[in-house]
């Protein structure tokens, strides 16, 4: 008979637990350790077993239970000889959960950046072909913020405005995949932004006013459905500047 994987507690449990996490999450990481030590399709107990493996309560292990199933992990079979089984991930949600794993330093963000400026000329292509008139208003409409933040000087509330748009651009894709990829790439640059220094050499005013044309072209190119949008794109990622200033000992670009 084969043994239960949760009841291997040598094999599962060596994760240090971290104190900042609540008793669910400590719980579904309990579960996803147990689920990593099997093959996918392996049962791993009834959902008593592994309660009583993790020592929590029924309350707290079914939330970490929803946790884990969300996360493709496990798979809850009811009648005899159901119970928790491992599960196989699928591509996406294997994509989604190494998302969620990248560290906040330096060379992620600058990954990020580098996979982002790959993706935009394929975003510019979907959105040349299928951006409707609402596409364009809306488009319009996160131009305009870029204007303001421009006219006022606010370099931060700029770049903000600035990537507002390209999400803009990525909400006409018609690629689910590309549009969430291409939105967390974004989150992860701008959850380091922390405030804009000036360009060494060139006032800071003026960088963001040709900025801001070079994006009111990008967007009068996309309306037109003019495929000269794939060449401003391609200066848009050739020409910005370092301008951000990240968390510390981090540098990116804008």
């Amino acid at each position: 008979m084969t043994e239960n994987p949760a009841l291997r507690r040598a094999e599962w449990d060596r994760r240090p637990v971290d104190r900042g996490q609540t008793r669910p999450e400590q719980a579904a990481e309990q579960l996803a350790a147990i689920a990593a030590s099997v093959e996918p399709g392996d049962r791993l107990g009834t959902k008593e077993e592994l309660r009583t493996a993790c020592g929590v309560s029924v309350g707290t292990f079914n939330e970490a239970l929803r946790m884990v199933q969300s996360r493709g992990l496990v798979t809850l079979r009811s009648g005899p000889g159901g119970g928790l089984f491992a599960s196989r991930q699928s591509p996406v949600v294997r994509l989604g959960n190494s998302m969620l794993a990248l560290d906040d330093d330096a060379a992620s963000v600058a990954d990020a950046v580098r996979l982002r400026n790959a993706l935009d000329p394929l975003l510019v292509e979907d959105a040349l072909e299928h951006a409707s008139a609402h596409d364009i208003r809306a488009l319009r409409a996160e131009l305009e913020h870029m204007k303001v933040a421009a006219e006022a000087d606010d370099s931060t509330a700029f770049v903000r405005a600035n990537w507002a748009l390209h999400a803009r651009i990525a909400a006409v894709s018609p690629s689910a995949i590309l549009r969430s990829f291409y939105l967390n790439l974004l989150e992860i640059i701008e959850s380091h932004l922390m405030a804009v220094q000036p360009v060494e050499g060139e006032p800071l005013v003026d960088y963001i006013h040709s900025r801001y044309m070079l994006h009111a072209d990008l967007v009068d190119a996309i309306a037109a459905r003019d495929p000269r949008a794939l060449d401003l794109i391609h200066e848009h990622n050739t020409t910005g500047r370092s301008i951000p200033a990240l968390s510390p000992g981090q540098t990116d670009t804008a």
